[in-house]
């Protein structure tokens, strides 16, 4: 069953099942098909978002279990309402000792029952990087023991962690002796070490570089069965009403698991009662560049990211992006080229946080040519520096061989890296990266299973990289205007145009016209309408160079060894993340803000690892920061800072609040399936998470859904009206096609206007695009007609307006249906 809009929950033990349940009948008012359930499964106790699950069987006891569940889906089923769940096939918790599949693994070795669920190399006992110290150390100070519990004997680290010992070692007391505790260890299937070991020495694939987090080989039929066994029962008894894929590109062969999963549902028969099939089947994927999405994978798209990217491209305006890469270099020393903040952030992450991986990757390598003897001439340092190159100028996410095959379209993929890498490849070395890329499409030569386990590597290993040296890394170096660095998004390009929106939208209604549409996530690092306000900057380039000028000026007070980058960062943060309705004079009000910011601040300033990171926090410089952004959000010591602010933000209010709304208009009309984030039907100026997964005052949003005509209720009053649209004219928005609408006159480069049509019905969306300089200092969001002037739409039906002034004369958007 497609939905018709979806609502994304994070679930959590303190928001559970039966919360939901009670906002079912807001939910429904609003207008939404299905609840988009963040992971159900049993998570490590206390996870607050369910991606470390430890029990993928049974519906987490936190959030009410089945019982619970079950009656959230009775009373979504009593409206016509339904949902759609998030799993997650790619990896599993393993911090604890709640896994009990980890745990059977951790005592019995390559004896367990599940040794082959998790992607581990046996040559070597499973590397556990938990201690603080190393292993000598941590036994001198006692820091580990083995202890009785329960009858059972575990060796315990710190209080903490607990570990099960062999069958075999099971017999004995209490061991508090350090030579007698390490003699234990060394026959145990797995070896405690230092976490600082974690990136050179793992033996075990995790999830990007998270040590908790283990991979799974779902591509084993057992293990597929194992985990997919509660989701598939679900929805065998109309519990649920289709899934969302965590992580797909994470997976050994993410098309042929697509394929199984899309097979499965639909011979999975339902009851008789329950919505029909097939079911709503999309995948967290991150599309880079010009990448499509193949449509031979059985999915019926993606979660949204691509449309997120789109969207907000579209509303930047392309002339400001000269000035404010002027104003970047300028101000930082770094450069306005991302390209080039990229690369340096790959090979950085790819030297050191990926080192383990990368070897093991090489050694795949390294023993597949020397199956041959085509390549046995090849050596490992040069097979080495072919496969990194060519990490640190990959395209996208990865490639989809299988060592002896490869899709069509990952011919174009492999001929852009060829490209990228030539100015990195050692002299004479051009014939081992062609080997590689030879590899990766199936043709090279040598023994066919150690192709598959060495391209295996490589993709997996490219995904990781990708993901952390762009977005964990290169976006919070990046600072040219933040609103362009989420996930998903290609920071290369600064805008899109109208021409370029409307191909993409054409493509989804041809392609994947059940594809989720998103613009806020649980991982999105700004809220939807915090970017909208920043992409204002973009219309007012040299205005917002004066006032960041003079706000350095009114900070360098507070900003003495603070690195101006990160001032400027902090500028564009303060301003895109201010508050609807914070006073300057709200002290209390200041503080709580300034707690989000130094929060994002914190993590910001880790994540870009050039002044601080996780692994060795720079407190000193961080205290600094932290300094700059508390004097700056203190009345009694930047007053003239704060009445700046807010007369930037007043001035900049109504383009900011047009840029909102032409977001909403876009994400329920064009082809696909809407996405509401938890909250964010109210304007949302969130930060990076946790920010992003704060509790939502539902009670607010219920009294303005009832009365949308009060303040503050003008986005949610639109997505209420689409909804109802949606809700009235099913088939329109399903499977009406998408036109472009052409427009003539002054201002046709300010206005985006489509049709779409199913039989009879006929809708026309006519959206107002970067308007700021007709907007900016008024208070209303919509241009004057006159600005307008003979601005119009060509090609409507007899009868219908045509004059874009007259069509947005009360709204920066009219959605109507036309005859």
């Amino acid at each position: 069953m497609t939905p018709r809009a979806t609502y994304r929950f994070q679930f959590h033990r303190d928001f559970t099942f039966a919360d939901a349940e009670a906002l079912v009948p807001y939910l429904d008012r609003l207008g939404v098909s299905h609840v988009y359930a963040s992971p159900i499964t049993t998570a490590r106790s206390g996870s607050t978002h369910g991606y470390d699950v430890v029990d993928p069987t049974t519906i987490n006891p936190e959030l009410g279990g089945e019982e619970a569940f079950r009656s959230l889906v009775k009373a979504l089923r009593a409206r016509d309402m339904g949902v759609i769940i998030d799993i997650v096939p790619n990896h599993m918790g393993v911090a604890g000792s709640e896994n009990g599949w980890w745990m059977d693994v951790l005592a019995h070795g390559q004896g367990s029952a599940y040794a082959r669920f998790f992607d581990i190399d046996w040559r070597e006992p499973v590397l556990l990087p938990v201690l603080g110290t190393s292993l000598s150390e941590a036994l001198e100070q006692g820091a580990i023991e083995v202890v009785v519990e329960d009858g059972k004997r575990f060796v315990s680290a710190y209080g903490e962690h607990r570990f099960p010992l062999r069958d075999e070692d099971q017999a004995g007391d209490a061991i508090t002796d350090p030579q007698e505790i390490r003699a234990l260890l060394e026959r145990q299937h797995y070896r405690l070490a230092s976490w600082r070991t974690a990136n050179d020495a793992l033996n075990w694939r995790r999830f990007f570089t998270v040590s908790e987090l283990a991979g799974l080989r779902i591509e084993d039929p057992e293990v597929f069965e194992a985990v997919h066994a509660l989701p598939l029962r679900l929805y065998a008894e109309g519990l649920i009403d289709g899934v969302r894929v965590d992580h797909v590109d994470g997976l050994t062969d993410p098309a042929g698991y697509c394929r199984t999963l899309r097979a499965r549902l639909d011979a999975t028969p339902r009851p008789a009662d329950a919505p029909p099939g097939p079911a709503y089947l999309v995948i967290e994927k991150i599309l880079g560049a010009g990448e499509p999405l193949s449509d031979d994978w059985g999915v019926d798209g993606t979660s949204g990211y691509d449309f997120m990217e789109e969207v907000a491209a579209l509303l930047h305006a392309p002339e400001g992006e000269a000035p404010l890469d002027r104003l970047w270099e300028e101000i930082s020393g770094r450069p306005a080229d991302f390209e080039a903040e990229e690369l340096e952030a790959r090979r950085h992450m790819l030297a050191w946080a990926f080192e383990g991986q990368l070897t093991r990757c090489v050694q795949a390598f390294t023993a597949l040519a020397a199956s041959t003897p085509e390549t046995e001439g090849l050596t490992r340092g040069m097979l080495r520096r072919a496969i990194e190159r060519l990490l640190w100028v990959f395209p996208v996410y990865r490639t989809y061989g299988t060592g002896d095959a490869a899709p069509e379209g990952d011919a174009e993929i492999r001929e852009i890296a060829r490209n990228r890498v030539a100015a990195h490849v050692p002299p004479g070395e051009e014939a081992v990266v062609d080997r590689v890329l030879e590899w990766l499409a199936g043709t090279g030569p040598g023994d066919t299973e150690l192709a598959a386990e060495a391209v295996r590597r490589f993709q997996q290993l490219s995904a990781p990289i990708a993901a952390k040296a762009v977005e964990d890394t290169a976006f919070y170096r990046y600072g040219r205007l933040l609103s362009r660095n989420d996930v998903g998004f290609d920071a290369t390009r600064f805008s899109a145009s109208i021409a370029e929106f409307h191909a993409d939208a054409v493509g989804r209604a041809e392609r994947f016209p059940r594809g989720m549409l998103a613009t806020a996530t649980h991982d999105h690092k700004r809220g939807e309408d915090m970017r909208a306000r920043l992409a204002v900057l973009s219309e007012l380039p040299d205005t917002w160079r004066e006032t960041v000028l003079r706000w350095h000026a009114l900070a360098a007070p507070f900003a003495d060894g603070v690195d101006p980058g990160d001032v400027y960062m902090l500028f564009q943060t303060l301003f895109g993340a201010w508050p609807d309705g914070l006073a300057i004079d709200d002290a209390d009000g200041l503080v709580a803000f300034a707690d989000r910011v130094v929060a994002w601040q914190q993590k910001a300033l880790r994540e870009a690892k050039l002044r601080s990171s996780w692994e060795a926090p720079n407190e000193a410089y961080e205290g600094a920061a932290e300094g700059l952004v508390r004097a700056l959000l203190d009345p009694g010591k930047s007053g003239d800072f704060l009445a700046d602010l807010q007369a930037f933000l007043t001035r900049t209010a109504a383009p900011a609040r047009a840029n909102s709304l032409a977001q909403v208009a876009l994400r329920y009309t064009v082809p696909g399936v809407p996405d509401c984030y938890q909250g964010t039907e109210l304007p949302d100026y969130s930060l990076v998470d946790p920010d992003n997964r704060r509790p939502v005052d539902y009670e607010l949003r219920a009294q303005l859904l009832a009365d949308p005509g009060r303040q503050g209720a003008e986005k949610l009053a639109l997505i209420a009206r689409l909804l109802g649209l949606r809700r009235q004219h099913p088939a329109l928005f399903a499977s009406g096609d998408y036109r472009p609408v052409d427009v003539r006159g002054p201002q046709a480069d300010h206005v985006l206007a489509f049709t779409r049509t199913a039989g009879e019905e006929r809708l026309l969306a006519v959206v107002a695009l970067r308007t700021a300089e007709a907007t900016a200092g008024t208070k209303t969001p919509t241009p004057a007609r006159d600005w307008w002037a003979d601005t119009v739409l060509d090609g409507l039906p007899e009868g219908v307006e045509t004059r874009v002034g007259a069509l947005l004369c009360d709204e920066p958007t009219a959605i109507l249906i036309i005859p």
